[in-house]
């Protein structure tokens, strides 16, 4: 005899939902219909999630003012230079350089073996790039990588008007 896929369940909100469990394992299926009972049917659940919009952008809004001001006082601190563009994406493109220049000072100075003057000469290609779309499209790369994008960068730069600035 199979293992049941097909599983009634009430959820904690009161609404009766059937579910097909046929993608989970069958040693898994009862654990997960039990699970389910706890939480709220999918409806509700989409329902209190988009009802609490308003506290969302809210967080989210007092989160990219915290990060945009950690930002403005790491460049003030370490004399980087204002970024360049669109004047939507000059924020955005401080907050990408703040944390990609953090990454990378953890990984290379902080956990590796770089010296404070390997450090300073990073710095100074940092400060050559100042269009802001650029460090927004590298907004997800490792700290480990950013003396290479950044090398990759400036080589660009040479016999050429800087196009990153």
């Amino acid at each position: 005899m199979a293992v049941r896929t097909t599983w009634k369940i009430v959820h904690s909100c009161g609404h009766e939902a059937t579910h097909n469990l046929s993608n989970r394992p069958a040693d898994r299926r009862a654990g997960y219909a039990r699970w389910l009972e706890g939480r709220d049917c999918t409806d509700c659940w989409k329902a209190a999630r988009d009802s609490d919009t308003e506290s969302k952008e809210a967080w989210l809004a007092a989160k990219r003012a915290e990060e945009q001001q950690a930002a403005r006082a790491w460049a003030e601190q370490f004399d980087m230079p204002r970024l360049e563009g669109p004047a939507k994406a000059l924020d955005w493109g401080e907050r990408s350089r703040h944390q990609l220049m953090t990454a990378a000072h953890t990984a290379l100075v902080v956990e590796g073996s770089w010296d404070e003057a390997d450090w300073a000469e990073l710095e100074e290609k940092a400060r050559s790039i100042t269009r802001a779309g650029w460090w927004i499209d590298q907004r997800d790369a490792e700290g480990a990588d950013v003396l290479e994008l950044l090398d990759a960068a400036t080589e660009a730069d040479r016999g050429t008007e800087n196009p990153f600035r």
